[in-house]
Formats: structure tokens, C-alpha cells, sequence
């Protein structure tokens, strides 16, 4: 039932772009299009999604390579540390992350014999494996990342001349140990699968009621005998804590536990100023709430973070001992000290590396700077979100890469979070002319703003879509032939500065279609400088 909802959405898809091609072709003046593109801009700087009439779904399809057909076979995810032998792809200015969609136009002969051998494989059919390939800026000498993905084939066609067109999905990333060419020159690598890690969360029993420790020498109050139930549950896993740390932590460890309970003896007429608990509680709950979004240093406090509750909390209790000690007992939030922190590190450290803390706030600026659409399901699996933001980033191919090597979802949410907060312009790598800012991206595909394309003769571009764009040139008439978007014919642009190719410019090719226009600007040429 699924496969028929799909096969007719397709359908409707394909009638969509004959209509688009039996369009007359206009293209009219670049000037007179930026002076039209300025009403479609909403105050964010994005334009007004109710005024698009493109279907971004028509993008990803790929529908420029011509019919192609489902291998009807998903690959199974291999073991992590897993060792194997791949055709391997060796792509200039792509970085491939996993979930991500790379099409290929298979022409050379020795990487037609490679995606054929991986059609046919024992050990992991339909996969291969790609890796960016780059030259050194010092010497001009091609030079191979060690860290790749595996892509599974997705679909496939072989047309006369003997080449395939080719959509594949990115899989998993591993390590390319070595690399060859065999007998009959298809290019073959020996490969690592990396084992990924499992998203963080804030140790379960790292904070909470702390009823179940005992200080030495001190008594404490029996009004929390109706919490027994957790409380022996809770004291094992203190047991277990503590197990674990050497005897300086754990000295450290029960020392700061002593100072969340003072050094008085708590009676029974404590319990009866619930109601005042409960007002003081809520104000440390969101004194707390105020550093769930900390990033800083592991070896830095977040400014106005009361990390030295237990001192400030105990200076209190002595300066009421002096006096009035019942009314001052009275009005002490005593749950604050059930819910001091049981580990070794304070509260706002677990929470910078919590990977569903960090996801949500990646995912708020996400939205925020690209207009998308409700990402919680994403948001649910860290993992998939920070392959997906980092497949999307409007960033160069080699910072992109330096987020496919970080090992460790939390770390990698972290650096995109300082990304996003950073990059500001896109700028030429050659010359350094700024080209457009980060609030000038637009979302041309369901993919999202940056995605990857290839060219009739097998060259694959990583683009990223823009509204408008400074500093560019265009080369050439404009041609509607294999446009990456149905309905929009596409113009050469170069930097006007120092003449790099730097992408194209598409126009819409019927006056219903909208947006007018667009800027695609491939990543490979974008400055690794932030800003």
C-alpha cells in the first residue's frame, strides 16, 4: 500500500516537470529579476514560503539523469570496527555524510567495472565507498582524506554508450586503512567501519534527591520516610558512584555533599514549611534553567551559574544561626539540598555534553537561520541530526570534512553550534570577495540548502542555494538542457574578481514560477576563513 502512495506521488512528480518542459523558455534580464526578487523577502531575509510555487521534492529526485531503476535492496548496517574491501570513489569538492544522497555519472570505464563489482559483491552488495579527494594548497599534489562513507546504491540505469547514471545514500563512515588499483583498474580500498557512539544524556542518579547519603556524625530529618521506595534504588546507585572513583575524588565527592547539608541538625517542625519549599524551589529550578544552553570550556563557569551552591548555602545557614534559627529554617528551600549534584562534576558540565540538549539547541538555530520545518524527529536521534546539519552547513568542503573525522556525536553538535554562531558571510576561496551572507540561503530541494548535483560529464558539484549574490558574472546564454531544478534554466557565473568558476544562476523559465530566480554556489570554491 506504502509502495503504491509512492509510485503515484512519483507519477504526479514526473507529469509536474513535462508540464515544466513544455513551457516556453524566458529568461529575462539578471537586473530586472534582482530588482523582482526583493518582494518575495520576507523580514528574516528568507522569502515567504506561501509564495513558492517550485515542488522542492522535484530537486531530489534527480530527474536530469532520466529514468533510472530501483535495485529494491537495502543494504544492512555492518558492524562497527568491521573490515572490508570496497570499489572505491574518489570525488573532488563532495564530502558524503551518512543519510545524505549523492548522485553519480558513471563514464570512465574503470569506474564503471567498479560500481558493477559492487553490484555483485559477497560482503556488502551494492555499497561502495567514497572519499574526498583534494589538492594541497602548498604544492598542488592530489591528496585522499582517510575518513569516508559507504554509499549504498539506490538506483541505477545503464544506458547505450555504456556508462550508468547512478543515486546512491550515505551509509556509515569508516577508515580507509589502504588503497589500490586492481587488474582490471577499477580503484579498491581496505576499509574500517567506525562504531559510533550512542548519544549522551546527563547521568540518571548524577543529580536528584540526595535523601540516601549519610554524613558523618550529623542526623538528618526522618520526613522523607514516604520516599523509601526510591531511596533504596537511589542508594545502590550511590554505592555504585562512588564505587568508582579514587579515594581523592571520592574525599572531594562527599565533601561537597557535606556542604549541601550544613552542619545542623534538622527536626521534624521543618516539614511543615512545604509551601515556602515550593516558591524557593521554583526559583532554583529556573536559576538552573538559565545555563541548560552552556558551551563554554569544560574548565569554565557560565557567568551568574551558582556552582558553589553548598558554600554559599552553608555561609547562609550560619549567619541564621546567629540569629533567628527556627523562622530562618522555615524559609530554607530544603529541597535544594536533595537535589544536589551526586557526581563528580557540577550540574551545567553534564549539560553541555548532553547529545539531546545540544541537538534541541542546534536545531532551534537551525530553523532559525534556514526557515525549516519542524525537525523533532531529528531531534530525537542526535546522531541523524548531526550528520544532517553538517551535510547541510553552509560552510567549505573542507570544514564539512572536519566535521565527518569528529568522532563523537556531542563534540560534533558542539562545533556546529559554534559554526552556526560564527559564519556569518560566504566568501571566495581564491580571492576572498564576499559573495553572499548566511541569511541569503533558500532551500531549493526537500534535501535542503546544499546538496549535490552532477553534470553530464560525471563531474559532482556541491551547491548551496542562495537568494541573491554579490560579485559574480555571467558567462554564456542560459540553457535549460539537464537543469538540476525542473522549470529553471541555468547561466555559468564567475567571480567577477579573480574569474573562478563559482557556480550558475537559475532562472525560472515561465512567468508562474517562483522564486524568479536563485544563486547555486558550489562549496568546493566557498573560503575556509569564519566569519
Amino acid at each position: 500500500m506504502e509502495d503504491d502512495r509512492i509510485l503515484a506521488r512519483e507519477r504526479q512528480q514526473m507529469e509536474e516537470i513535462r508540464e515544466l518542459d513544455l513551457e516556453e523558455l524566458r529568461v529575462e534580464e539578471v537586473d530586472d529579476l534582482h530588482d523582482s526578487s526583493g518582494d518575495e523577502r520576507d523580514l528574516t531575509g528568507r522569502g515567504s514560503s506561501d509564495e513558492y510555487t517550485f515542488n522542492n521534492c522535484l530537486a531530489s529526485l534527480h530527474t536530469y539523469l532520466g529514468e533510472v531503476e530501483d535495485t529494491h535492496h537495502r543494504v544492512a548496517f555492518l558492524d562497527g570496527g568491521a573490515i572490508l574491501n570496497l570499489p572505491i570513489f574518489y570525488l573532488e569538492g563532495v564530502v558524503l555524510f551518512p543519510e545524505a544522497i549523492l548522485p553519480l555519472r558513471v563514464i570512465q570505464p574503470n569506474f564503471v567495472v567498479a560500481v558493477e563489482r559492487a553490484l555483485t559483491q559477497v560482503d556488502a552488495p551494492y555499497t561502495i565507498g567514497v572519499i574526498r579527494v583534494y589538492r594541497d594548497p602548498d604544492n598542488g599534489r592530489i591528496r585522499f582524506s582517510n575518513i569516508g562513507t559507504t554509499a549504498e546504491i539506490r538506483q541505477y540505469r545503464r544506458l547505450e554508450d555504456g556508462s550508468l547514471n547512478v543515486v546512491t545514500r550515505g551509509q556509515q563512515r569508516f577508515h580507509l586503512r589502504r588503497r589500490w588499483i586492481d587488474v582490471e583498474g577499477a580503484p579498491c580500498g581496505e576499509v574500517q567501519i567506525i562504531q559510533e557512539d550512542i548519544p549522551l544524556r546527563a547521568p540518571r542518579d548524577a543529580f536528584g534527591a540526595v535523601a540516601p547519603f549519610s554524613k558523618p556524625g550529623g542526623h538528618i530529618s526522618r520526613s522523607n520516610e514516604s520516599m523509601d521506595v526510591d531511596n533504596d534504588s537511589e542508594a545502590n546507585s550511590d554505592e555504585s558512584f562512588e564505587s568508582a572513583l579514587s579515594l581523592t575524588q571520592r574525599e572531594i565527592h562527599q565533601s561537597v555533599v557535606d556542604s549541601y547539608y550544613g552542619s545542623d541538625t534538622m527536626d521534624e517542625s521543618t516539614t511543615t514549611t512545604s509551601s515556602d519549599d515550593e516558591k524557593s524551589q521554583s526559583q532554583f529550578q529556573g536559576s538552573q534553567s538559565k545555563d541548560s544552553d552552556s558551551t563554554d570550556s569544560l574548565h569554565s563557569c557560565p557567568e551568574n551559574n551558582n556552582v558553589d551552591l553548598g558554600s554559599s548555602s552553608k555561609s547562609d545557614m550560619q549567619s541564621c544561626k546567629q540569629k533567628e534559627p527556627d523562622r530562618c529554617w522555615r524559609n530554607t528551600d530544603l529541597k535544594q539540598f536533595r537535589r544536589a549534584p551526586r557526581a563528580f562534576w557540577p550540574y551545567w558540565v553534564y549539560r553541555m555534553y548532553d547529545s539531546y540538549c545540544l541537538a534541541e539547541r542546534a536545531a532551534d538555530m537551525w530553523k532559525q537561520i534556514v526557515g525549516a520545518p519542524s525537525m523533532d524527529s531529528l531531534v530525537k536521534k542526535p546522531d541523524l541530526l548531526s550528520f544532517y546539519i553538517a551535510s547541510k552547513i553552509p560552510v567549505s568542503e573542507s570544514t564539512r570534512q572536519e566535521l565527518l573525522e569528529i568522532d563523537g556525536i556531542s563534540y560534533r553538535l558542539r562545533r556546529e553550534i559554534e559554526l552556526l554562531q560564527s559564519v556569518d558571510l560566504i566568501q571566495c576561496k581564491t580571492c576572498q570577495t564576499v559573495i553572499a551572507k548566511r541569511s541569503d540561503m533558500l532551500v531549493m530541494s526537500s534535501e535542503g540548502p546544499l546538496g549535490a548535483y552532477v553534470n553530464p560529464n560525471g563531474f559532482v558539484h556541491e551547491i548551496m542555494t542562495l537568494y541573491k549574490a554579490n560579485g559574480l558574472a555571467l558567462i554564456g546564454r542560459a540553457a535549460s538542457e539537464y537543469s538540476w531544478f525542473p522549470g529553471y534554466a541555468w547561466t555559468i557565473t564567475n567571480c567577477a574578481t579573480c574569474e573562478t568558476h563559482m557556480g550558475w544562476l537559475f532562472t525560472a523559465t515561465n512567468k508562474n514560477l517562483k522564486p524568479r530566480l536563485f544563486w547555486g554556489v558550489r562549496s568546493s570554491q566557498v573560503s575556509d576563513d569564519l566569519h
